[in-house]
């Protein structure tokens, strides 16, 4: 063992020490364990929340829309989707129309968001047509010629809907007549109920079929948007760029990212304040670490002094705090990340945290550590706690032996 780290070490563990000193050395590693555990469980949870959300919107919400503005829609939508569905990295192309309706059952009404799809294509691609926990996904006419729907689990549960259950829905697109304009109204049964995990779609979307949207909008044999589902969503600016080129005039791309870029916005923020703050715990202890090693230089002057009479040199008495601290900083960053990740872990894995879905989107808090956050803040930890050494170990080089052994 170095010198340097020996002396360090002894005056650590000494049981002659000031009982303020091992007092004061405790709380310091307690500081620094206590700041590396919160920043570790709050980066983690920050993560999942991104994460979750991200994965369940990806499930249900196409990663391109390509849509044509104006009140005209995609008329030759199949060739379009043909011609499209060969560019590099497009997993899929599925056409949808998209309207908000008004939804009524028993005596009940609330705006709805209904998407026309072709049922055979969307249920390779959207996950929500893969979560029918009630019913079945079979969206045929019943003896009587009323075409399926299939509702979400939320407004399920709320209005009391179950499979074999007829709705009505009333379309804002009107019909010109005699008496004016009427909104045109058709009756639906309630064939399945899906389940994609995301609250906002559970409450508020409903499927049918393609020609079923288009009847009930009164617009022909057109579509709204066309959905791309990638192989990398990340990808999604990058090809969203080659299928508007490729589209021609007249046609605008939209990415998932820029959809919803208000919330990952606002989760990006939230992680870097909540850096910043809860670092500041860590900056707290790194502070208790400069008061034992300043308590620690005046405590042991004489047996500096007599080290630097045996021939130790400036150096050396430096590299002495320097591994105190070190030490300390070590052990609280250590003991911090075993504790956050230890919880992080449990917690994530056995949702032990529930919230409410209806204001957070998910039953429970998600935890998703990165080891990269464990990285980081390691390195900003070991930098406070060295950062703290710096004065303690510049006090104790400049002590004087003659002085301090003048009448011993």
């Amino acid at each position: 063992m170095r010198f340097e780290w020996f002396v360090a070490q002894r005056y650590l563990r000494s049981p002659y020490r000031p009982a303020v000193l091992r007092l004061v050395t405790l709380f310091s590693v307690i500081g620094v364990a206590a700041g590396v555990a919160t920043l570790v469980i709050a980066l983690s949870m920050n993560t999942g929340f991104r994460e979750t959300l991200q994965d369940r919107l990806l499930g249900v919400t196409a990663h391109i829309s390509l849509v044509r503005p104006g009140p005209g829609g995609i008329k030759n939508y199949e060739e379009v989707a043909a011609k499209l569905a060969g560019t590099p990295g497009v997993r899929s192309v599925t056409p949808a129309v998209y309207q908000t309706v008004l939804l009524s059952f028993a005596g009940q009404a609330r705006g709805v968001v209904t998407k026309g799809v072709d049922p055979e294509r969307e249920r390779k691609s959207d996950e929500a047509l893969q979560r029918v926990v009630a019913g079945k996904l079979d969206f045929s006419p019943d003896a009587d010629g009323i075409d399926g729907l299939l509702v979400g689990k939320q407004l399920a549960d709320e209005w009391k809907i179950s499979p074999g259950d007829y709705v009505t829905i009333t379309s804002p697109q009107g019909r010109l007549t005699p008496f004016g304009l009427i909104p045109r109204t058709r009756r639906f049964r309630v064939t399945g109920i899906f389940d994609s995990g995301f609250y906002d779609y559970d409450e508020n979307w409903c499927f049918m079929t393609l020609p079923a949207a288009q009847g009930l909008e009164g617009a022909g044999d057109l579509v709204n948007v066309l959905e791309f589902r990638l192989n990398q969503p990340e990808r999604a600016a990058e090809i969203a760029e080659e299928i508007q080129h490729a589209a021609g005039q007249g046609f605008s791309a939209t990415t998932w990212m820029e959809e919803n870029r208000a919330l990952f916005r606002a989760l990006r923020l939230e992680k870097l304040v909540t850096a910043i703050f809860i670092g500041l715990i860590t900056f707290v202890a790194g502070l208790n670490i400069l008061v034992v090693l300043s308590m620690t230089v005046t405590d042991k002057a004489r047996d500096i002094a007599v080290l630097r009479s045996l021939g130790a040199r400036r150096e050396q008495i430096r590299k002495i705090f320097l591994c105190q601290g070190i030490t300390i900083g070590a052990v609280g960053t250590l003991s911090g990340l075993i504790l956050g990740y230890a919880f992080s872990f449990v917690s994530g894995t056995y949702h032990l945290i529930p919230l409410d879905p209806q204001v957070y989107a998910v039953p429970s808090v998600p935890f998703h550590p990165s080891l990269f956050d464990g990285l980081w803040i390691t390195v900003v930890a070991m930098g406070i706690s060295i950062g703290a050494t710096v004065l303690p170990a510049r006090a104790a080089v400049r002590l004087l032996p003659v002085e301090i052994l003048r009448f011993e």
